[in-house]
């Protein structure tokens, strides 16, 4: 629901709340943007001034046509529209001096697009929050999965990350990817715990934030040009 279709004040009351009790929040909801486009979006609340993340990775048919697949849609009739994206290095969400880094979804699963974050050092993030919908793949091996995408994120920037989903797996993850504290999957519950910020830029942060996908690539092409190498001084044998 677009923020004008919740109830009236809906946002004003919650926002006062939290200022009240000096908290901060994450909060998923599509906006818009200009006339006719629509975002992904997560907002910060409790907070001095607002606070705005847009979902830059989008998911094909489900959050944008891609190229060459509009005319299928029309023949379709399928009320599928276009989400505008987020660009890559969106700043953090402060809390107390510290900066929080949200992600939606599945965008977890792309460090490299992740450490665009960290082009800056100054403002690189100290957490990583993700807001996750897994409710469409129902009991299935994505939930434990995409908890386990989350923890490779935060051994890559040694960072803590904190999850928040609707079916499961609500988590804490320390910096060395571990599980501090989970929720059961379908089981309505809040999860308490404490996280400890982190400071700095790991190896693979600081390559990721400057080359992107090239060292993964120049690696891969590296290892196959090794193996071709390999197999070619392997001596023949004859019966």
């Amino acid at each position: 629901m677009l923020p004008d279709e919740l109830p009236p004040h809906y946002l004003d009351r919650l926002q006062g709340a939290l200022r009240e009790h000096g908290a901060r929040a994450l909060v998923g909801i599509p906006l818009t943007r200009g006339a006719n486009g629509y975002t992904n979006s997560v907002i910060g609340m409790g907070g001095a001034r607002p606070y705005r993340y847009d979902k830059a990775h989008l998911v094909p048919f489900g959050e944008f046509i891609p190229y060459g697949f509009h005319w299928f849609v029309r023949l379709m009739n399928m009320p599928l529209g276009d989400f505008a994206r987020g660009t890559l290095d969106q700043p953090s969400f402060p809390v107390q001096g510290r900066r929080i880094a949200p992600t939606i979804c599945y965008e977890d699963l792309f460090g490299e697009q992740l450490a665009q974050r960290f082009a800056s050092p100054s403002q690189a993030p100290n957490v990583i929050a993700n807001l996750t919908n897994l409710a469409w793949f129902g009991d299935t091996i994505a939930l434990p999965q995409h908890l386990q995408i989350a923890r490779m994120r935060s051994l890559e920037f040694q960072l803590p990350s904190i999850r928040s989903t609707n079916t499961g797996i609500t988590a804490i993850i320390d910096a060395r990817g571990r599980v501090t504290g989970q929720l059961a999957p379908y089981t309505a519950g809040v999860l308490l715990g404490s996280v400890q910020p982190a400071a700095g830029l790991t190896p693979y942060a600081w390559l990721a934030s400057r080359l992107g996908y090239a060292p993964v690539v120049l690696l891969s092409l590296l290892a196959l040009v090794l193996a071709a190498g390999a197999a070619r001084a392997l001596p023949t044998i004859r019966d």
